[in-house]
Protein backbone atom coordinates (compact mmCIF):
# COMPACT_ATOMS: atom_id res chain seq x y z
CA UNK A 1 0.00 0.00 0.00
CA UNK A 2 1.34 3.43 -0.96
CA UNK A 3 0.98 6.02 1.82
CA UNK A 4 1.61 9.76 1.67
CA UNK A 5 2.37 11.16 5.15
CA UNK A 6 1.92 14.83 6.02
CA UNK A 7 3.34 16.30 9.23
CA UNK A 8 6.02 13.67 9.78
CA UNK A 9 8.16 16.03 11.89
CA UNK A 10 5.54 16.72 14.59
CA UNK A 11 5.06 15.06 17.98
CA UNK A 12 2.53 12.56 16.65
CA UNK A 13 3.91 12.47 13.11
CA UNK A 14 7.34 11.24 14.22
CA UNK A 15 5.80 8.22 15.94
CA UNK A 16 3.55 7.51 12.96
CA UNK A 17 6.63 7.62 10.73
CA UNK A 18 8.41 5.12 12.98
CA UNK A 19 5.50 2.66 12.73
CA UNK A 20 4.89 3.01 9.00
CA UNK A 21 8.52 2.67 7.96
CA UNK A 22 8.93 -0.72 9.66
CA UNK A 23 5.80 -2.14 8.03
CA UNK A 24 6.93 -4.10 4.95
CA UNK A 25 3.42 -3.86 3.51
CA UNK A 26 3.60 -0.07 3.24
CA UNK A 27 5.47 2.21 0.86
CA UNK A 28 5.76 5.58 2.59
CA UNK A 29 6.39 8.99 1.00
CA UNK A 30 6.74 12.06 3.23
CA UNK A 31 5.52 15.47 2.09
CA UNK A 32 6.44 18.55 4.11
CA UNK A 33 8.32 21.83 4.39
CA UNK A 34 11.65 20.50 5.65
CA UNK A 35 14.63 19.27 3.67
CA UNK A 36 14.15 15.79 5.14
CA UNK A 37 10.83 15.39 3.29
CA UNK A 38 10.69 13.36 0.10
CA UNK A 39 8.54 16.11 -1.41
CA UNK A 40 8.98 19.75 -0.36
CA UNK A 41 5.58 21.42 -0.10
CA UNK A 42 4.01 23.93 2.28
CA UNK A 43 0.35 23.13 2.87
CA UNK A 44 -0.37 26.62 4.22
CA UNK A 45 0.84 28.42 1.09
CA UNK A 46 0.77 25.83 -1.69
CA UNK A 47 -2.15 25.49 -4.06
CA UNK A 48 -4.49 22.50 -4.30
CA UNK A 49 -3.57 22.16 -7.96
CA UNK A 50 0.14 21.83 -7.17
CA UNK A 51 -0.63 19.28 -4.45
CA UNK A 52 -2.80 17.32 -6.89
CA UNK A 53 0.16 17.04 -9.28
CA UNK A 54 2.31 15.58 -6.49
CA UNK A 55 -0.49 13.17 -5.62
CA UNK A 56 -0.70 12.05 -9.25
CA UNK A 57 3.05 11.42 -9.25
CA UNK A 58 3.04 9.40 -6.01
CA UNK A 59 -0.40 7.79 -6.53
CA UNK A 60 -0.96 7.06 -2.82
CA UNK A 61 -3.84 4.89 -1.74
CA UNK A 62 -3.93 6.62 1.64
CA UNK A 63 -3.01 10.15 2.74
CA UNK A 64 -2.34 10.56 6.47
CA UNK A 65 -2.51 14.15 7.69
CA UNK A 66 -0.67 14.70 10.97
CA UNK A 67 0.22 18.28 10.03
CA UNK A 68 -1.04 21.23 12.05
CA UNK A 69 -0.24 23.67 14.82
CA UNK A 70 -1.05 23.46 18.53
CA UNK A 71 0.38 26.81 19.61
CA UNK A 72 0.59 30.26 18.04
CA UNK A 73 -1.56 33.20 17.06
CA UNK A 74 -5.12 32.76 15.82
CA UNK A 75 -3.92 33.41 12.27
CA UNK A 76 -1.20 30.74 12.59
CA UNK A 77 -3.70 28.20 13.93
CA UNK A 78 -6.24 28.89 11.19
CA UNK A 79 -3.65 28.62 8.44
CA UNK A 80 -2.19 25.37 9.79
CA UNK A 81 -5.37 23.65 10.99
CA UNK A 82 -8.02 24.90 8.57
CA UNK A 83 -6.57 26.38 5.39
CA UNK A 84 -4.03 23.56 5.06
CA UNK A 85 -6.78 20.97 5.48
CA UNK A 86 -8.83 22.66 2.75
CA UNK A 87 -5.80 22.39 0.48
CA UNK A 88 -5.38 18.70 1.31
CA UNK A 89 -9.04 17.88 0.64
CA UNK A 90 -9.18 19.83 -2.61
CA UNK A 91 -5.84 18.43 -3.76
CA UNK A 92 -7.06 14.87 -3.23
CA UNK A 93 -10.36 15.62 -5.01
CA UNK A 94 -8.48 16.99 -8.03
CA UNK A 95 -6.10 14.05 -8.28
CA UNK A 96 -6.65 11.35 -10.88
CA UNK A 97 -7.37 8.63 -8.32
CA UNK A 98 -8.51 10.24 -5.01
CA UNK A 99 -6.87 8.56 -2.02
CA UNK A 100 -8.39 7.66 1.30
CA UNK A 101 -7.73 10.39 3.89
CA UNK A 102 -6.94 9.83 7.57
CA UNK A 103 -6.93 13.18 9.36
CA UNK A 104 -5.78 13.85 12.92
CA UNK A 105 -8.31 15.96 14.82
CA UNK A 106 -8.42 17.00 18.47
CA UNK A 107 -10.59 16.55 21.54
CA UNK A 108 -10.40 20.34 21.89
CA UNK A 109 -13.08 20.41 19.21
CA UNK A 110 -15.63 19.24 21.80
CA UNK A 111 -15.06 22.11 24.22
CA UNK A 112 -16.86 21.92 27.60
CA UNK A 113 -18.72 18.65 28.13
CA UNK A 114 -20.77 17.28 31.04
CA UNK A 115 -18.50 16.18 33.87
CA UNK A 116 -18.27 12.61 35.03
CA UNK A 117 -19.22 10.93 31.73
CA UNK A 118 -17.28 10.02 28.58
CA UNK A 119 -17.93 12.09 25.46
CA UNK A 120 -18.97 10.23 22.32
CA UNK A 121 -18.46 11.19 18.70
CA UNK A 122 -22.11 12.23 18.46
CA UNK A 123 -21.65 15.07 20.98
CA UNK A 124 -22.20 18.58 19.65
CA UNK A 125 -18.77 20.30 19.33
CA UNK A 126 -18.48 23.61 21.19
CA UNK A 127 -14.79 24.63 21.09
CA UNK A 128 -13.83 27.52 23.36
CA UNK A 129 -10.58 28.86 21.88
CA UNK A 130 -8.82 29.49 18.57
CA UNK A 131 -7.10 26.10 18.57
CA UNK A 132 -10.30 24.10 19.06
CA UNK A 133 -12.19 26.27 16.55
CA UNK A 134 -9.48 25.88 13.91
CA UNK A 135 -9.31 22.11 14.42
CA UNK A 136 -13.10 21.74 14.25
CA UNK A 137 -13.18 23.73 11.01
CA UNK A 138 -10.60 21.33 9.59
CA UNK A 139 -12.65 18.34 10.67
CA UNK A 140 -15.81 19.77 9.11
CA UNK A 141 -13.95 20.31 5.83
CA UNK A 142 -12.87 16.66 5.80
CA UNK A 143 -16.35 15.37 6.63
CA UNK A 144 -17.94 17.56 3.94
CA UNK A 145 -15.34 16.73 1.28
CA UNK A 146 -17.06 13.65 -0.09
CA UNK A 147 -13.80 11.73 0.24
CA UNK A 148 -13.29 8.30 1.77
CA UNK A 149 -12.12 9.82 5.04
CA UNK A 150 -11.75 9.22 8.77
CA UNK A 151 -11.01 11.85 11.42
CA UNK A 152 -9.29 10.59 14.55
CA UNK A 153 -10.26 12.97 17.34
CA UNK A 154 -7.23 12.53 19.58
CA UNK A 155 -7.43 13.31 23.29
CA UNK A 156 -4.56 14.45 25.56
CA UNK A 157 -1.37 13.01 24.07
CA UNK A 158 1.59 12.27 26.34
CA UNK A 159 4.80 10.29 26.03
CA UNK A 160 8.40 10.71 24.87
CA UNK A 161 8.91 13.65 22.55
CA UNK A 162 6.26 15.76 24.28
CA UNK A 163 6.82 19.43 23.31
CA UNK A 164 8.22 21.64 26.06
CA UNK A 165 5.16 23.87 25.63
CA UNK A 166 2.86 20.96 26.57
CA UNK A 167 1.78 20.35 30.15
CA UNK A 168 4.12 17.45 30.92
CA UNK A 169 6.89 18.67 28.64
CA UNK A 170 6.90 21.86 30.71
CA UNK A 171 6.79 19.95 33.99
CA UNK A 172 9.64 17.64 32.95
CA UNK A 173 11.84 20.60 31.99
CA UNK A 174 10.94 22.36 35.24
CA UNK A 175 11.86 19.28 37.27
CA UNK A 176 15.14 18.93 35.41
CA UNK A 177 16.10 22.57 36.09
CA UNK A 178 15.07 22.31 39.72
CA UNK A 179 17.20 19.21 40.24
CA UNK A 180 20.19 20.75 38.46
CA UNK A 181 19.95 24.01 40.45
CA UNK A 182 18.90 22.34 43.70
CA UNK A 183 15.69 24.36 43.80
CA UNK A 184 12.78 23.32 46.02
CA UNK A 185 9.84 24.43 43.87
CA UNK A 186 8.52 24.02 40.35
CA UNK A 187 5.73 26.32 39.21
CA UNK A 188 2.91 24.98 37.05
CA UNK A 189 -0.55 26.13 35.91
CA UNK A 190 -3.71 24.83 37.57
CA UNK A 191 -3.74 21.01 37.58
CA UNK A 192 -7.25 20.46 38.91
CA UNK A 193 -8.83 19.42 35.60
CA UNK A 194 -9.52 15.83 34.55
CA UNK A 195 -8.01 14.69 31.26
CA UNK A 196 -7.95 11.55 29.13
CA UNK A 197 -4.23 10.93 28.65
CA UNK A 198 -3.17 8.64 25.80
CA UNK A 199 0.38 7.70 24.87
CA UNK A 200 1.68 9.00 21.55
CA UNK A 201 2.74 5.48 20.55
CA UNK A 202 -0.80 4.24 21.04
CA UNK A 203 -2.05 7.16 18.94
CA UNK A 204 0.35 6.14 16.16
CA UNK A 205 -1.05 2.61 16.31
CA UNK A 206 -4.58 3.99 15.96
CA UNK A 207 -3.60 6.06 12.93
CA UNK A 208 -1.97 3.06 11.28
CA UNK A 209 -5.08 0.98 12.00
CA UNK A 210 -7.31 3.65 10.47
CA UNK A 211 -5.12 3.86 7.38
CA UNK A 212 -5.67 0.19 6.52
CA UNK A 213 -9.33 0.08 7.60
CA UNK A 214 -12.54 1.09 5.86
CA UNK A 215 -13.80 3.15 8.83
CA UNK A 216 -15.09 6.63 8.07
CA UNK A 217 -16.31 9.62 10.07
CA UNK A 218 -15.11 10.80 13.48
CA UNK A 219 -13.40 8.31 15.81
CA UNK A 220 -12.28 9.18 19.34
CA UNK A 221 -8.75 8.13 20.28
CA UNK A 222 -8.11 8.15 24.03
CA UNK A 223 -7.59 5.86 26.98
CA UNK A 224 -11.26 5.91 27.96
CA UNK A 225 -10.31 7.04 31.48
CA UNK A 226 -10.28 10.49 33.07
CA UNK A 227 -7.38 11.28 35.39
CA UNK A 228 -6.91 14.46 37.37
CA UNK A 229 -3.91 16.29 35.90
CA UNK A 230 -2.56 16.77 39.42
CA UNK A 231 -2.44 13.01 39.98
CA UNK A 232 -0.76 12.45 36.61
CA UNK A 233 1.80 15.10 37.49
CA UNK A 234 2.63 13.09 40.61
CA UNK A 235 3.67 10.16 38.44
CA UNK A 236 6.16 12.35 36.62
CA UNK A 237 7.42 13.87 39.88
CA UNK A 238 8.02 10.42 41.35
CA UNK A 239 9.83 9.26 38.22
CA UNK A 240 12.19 12.23 38.53
CA UNK A 241 12.96 11.70 42.22
CA UNK A 242 12.21 15.37 42.92
CA UNK A 243 11.39 15.91 46.62
CA UNK A 244 10.37 19.55 46.52
CA UNK A 245 6.93 21.00 45.82
CA UNK A 246 4.89 21.75 42.71
CA UNK A 247 3.34 25.20 43.02
CA UNK A 248 0.14 25.60 41.02
CA UNK A 249 -0.01 29.21 39.95
CA UNK A 250 -2.55 31.23 41.95
CA UNK A 251 -3.94 28.08 43.53
CA UNK A 252 -1.94 25.72 45.68
CA UNK A 253 1.20 23.74 46.36
CA UNK A 254 1.36 20.05 45.56
CA UNK A 255 3.89 18.10 47.59
CA UNK A 256 5.06 14.71 46.31
CA UNK A 257 3.64 11.81 48.28
CA UNK A 258 6.39 9.98 50.14
CA UNK A 259 6.26 6.37 51.27
CA UNK A 260 3.49 6.15 53.83
CA UNK A 261 2.64 9.84 53.38
CA UNK A 262 -0.19 11.71 51.67
CA UNK A 263 -0.80 14.78 49.59
CA UNK A 264 -2.69 17.80 50.93
CA UNK A 265 -4.11 20.57 48.74
CA UNK A 266 -5.06 23.91 50.28
CA UNK A 267 -6.60 25.92 47.50
CA UNK A 268 -5.91 29.63 47.62
CA UNK A 269 -3.32 29.45 50.40
CA UNK A 270 -0.26 28.59 48.36
CA UNK A 271 0.95 26.08 50.93
CA UNK A 272 0.95 22.30 51.24
CA UNK A 273 1.33 19.90 54.11
CA UNK A 274 1.91 16.22 54.70
CA UNK A 275 -0.72 15.05 57.13
CA UNK A 276 -0.03 11.45 58.21
CA UNK A 277 -3.09 9.24 58.07
CA UNK A 278 -5.26 11.84 56.37
CA UNK A 279 -6.13 12.16 52.70
CA UNK A 280 -8.46 15.01 51.73
CA UNK A 281 -11.43 14.15 49.57
CA UNK A 282 -11.41 16.09 46.31
CA UNK A 283 -14.78 16.77 44.70
CA UNK A 284 -15.35 15.12 41.34
CA UNK A 285 -17.14 16.96 38.55
CA UNK A 286 -20.91 17.06 38.90
CA UNK A 287 -22.42 14.82 36.26
CA UNK A 288 -24.44 16.59 33.60
CA UNK A 289 -23.36 20.13 34.48
CA UNK A 290 -20.96 22.50 32.74
CA UNK A 291 -20.44 26.04 33.99
CA UNK A 292 -20.68 28.55 31.16
CA UNK A 293 -17.46 30.31 30.32
CA UNK A 294 -15.16 28.23 32.52
CA UNK A 295 -12.17 26.31 31.15
CA UNK A 296 -12.80 22.69 30.25
CA UNK A 297 -12.71 20.86 33.64
CA UNK A 298 -13.39 17.35 32.33
CA UNK A 299 -12.34 15.35 29.31
CA UNK A 300 -12.87 11.62 28.87
CA UNK A 301 -13.25 9.75 25.60
CA UNK A 302 -15.88 7.21 24.75
CA UNK A 303 -13.60 4.84 22.82
CA UNK A 304 -16.09 2.18 21.76
CA UNK A 305 -15.95 3.24 18.11
CA UNK A 306 -12.16 2.88 17.96
CA UNK A 307 -12.43 -0.52 19.61
CA UNK A 308 -15.22 -1.77 17.36
CA UNK A 309 -14.19 -0.28 14.00
CA UNK A 310 -10.39 -0.20 14.28
CA UNK A 311 -9.81 -3.11 16.67
CA UNK A 312 -7.68 -0.68 18.69
CA UNK A 313 -7.03 -0.43 22.42
CA UNK A 314 -4.35 1.39 24.38
CA UNK A 315 -1.29 -0.59 25.42
CA UNK A 316 0.98 1.90 27.24
CA UNK A 317 0.01 2.68 30.88
CA UNK A 318 0.12 6.33 31.95
CA UNK A 319 2.86 5.65 34.50
CA UNK A 320 5.08 4.14 31.82
CA UNK A 321 4.30 6.97 29.41
CA UNK A 322 5.27 9.68 31.91
CA UNK A 323 8.29 7.68 33.05
CA UNK A 324 9.47 7.74 29.43
CA UNK A 325 8.89 11.50 29.28
CA UNK A 326 11.23 11.91 32.25
CA UNK A 327 13.80 9.45 30.89
CA UNK A 328 14.03 11.37 27.62
CA UNK A 329 14.21 14.73 29.38
CA UNK A 330 16.86 13.58 31.87
CA UNK A 331 19.04 12.12 29.10
CA UNK A 332 18.80 15.14 26.82
CA UNK A 333 22.16 16.85 26.34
Amino acid sequence: MRVLLLGADGFIGRRVTDRLLVDPELQVTVLGRRDSADIRFDLTTGSPGALARFLDAVAPQVVINCAGATYGSSRTLIRANTLAVATVCEGIRRSREPARLVHVGSAAEYGPVPGGVPVSESAEPRPVGPYGVSKLAGTELVLASGLDAAVLRVFDVVGPGAPTASLFGRLAEGLRRALEREESQVRMPDLSGYRDFVDVRDVARAIQAAAVSAATGVINVGSGHAVRAREAAQLLVRASGFEGSIVEENRQVLLPAQAGGTVEHLAGHGVGHHLPGHRPVEPRPVEGRVAAGEPVPWRQADVRTARDRLGWRTQVPLEESLGDVWLETACRV
